[in-house]
């Protein structure tokens, strides 16, 4: 977990030339106003390239987006990414997903309102975090719970290892929240 008191490691661009990179590359404006976008579009390329997955696993999906919002919150919390966890906060509240579950996803298997569908995808975001796959148990329910949907299982291993990926990306250049936003909604309570 970075230590948010010592600042990011690349700045930000300012708004305008954060606006102009994805303008020239194709990413939405309204990504370029997000601190992650201000500093990936340090380098434009790399920013689209990036972009690009992002979306089709936000926007294009067949995995439940519940169930994505779930296991990206979990992510953040395994990896204590504050902006994954706060971002995707705000995503998944929007989605509806309810203030309860979000913080279920803190110790998931203790939380009594998860069934087996949600029970699988998190256990296979722990073992994926802590040990590069899931075990052949974690794929069958993850299977089971999808019904044997290719392309959901395809896009849920897909999100488990790409917001890794953005975690490392976000704890590593220590992206800040944007101006603003307070850390670790809804109760500052950060992984120990």
């Amino acid at each position: 977990m970075s230590d948010p008191t010592l600042g990011p490691r690349l700045p930000p661009l300012d708004a305008a030339a954060a606006r102009a990179a994805a303008d020239d590359v194709g990413i939405a404006e309204a990504f370029s106003a997000l601190s992650v976008y201000q500093v990936l579009l340090r380098n434009p390329q790399l920013a689209r390239a990036i972009d690009k997955p992002l979306v089709q696993l936000l926007f294009r999906n067949r995995l439940d987006a519940r169930l994505r919002e779930l296991v990206i919150m979990r992510i953040g919390w395994l990896t204590g990414c504050c902006y994954e966890w706060t971002q995707h906060w705000r995503v998944a509240r929007d989605l509806g997903v309810a203030e309860a579950d979000l913080l279920g996803v803190r110790d998931w298997a203790l939380y009594d309102a998860f069934g087996a569908t949600e029970r699988a995808v998190l256990s296979a975001t722990d073992e994926t975090v802590r040990e590069g796959a899931m075990c052949e148990a974690t794929w069958d329910a993850c299977y089971a719970a999808l019904g044997g949907d290719a392309e959901a299982l395809l896009e849920l291993v897909a999100a488990i290892g790409w917001w890794r990926m953005i975690a490392s990306l976000l704890e590593n250049l220590r992206v800040p929240l944007e101006p603003g936003v307070a850390p670790w909604p809804p109760d500052g309570r950060a992984p120990a």
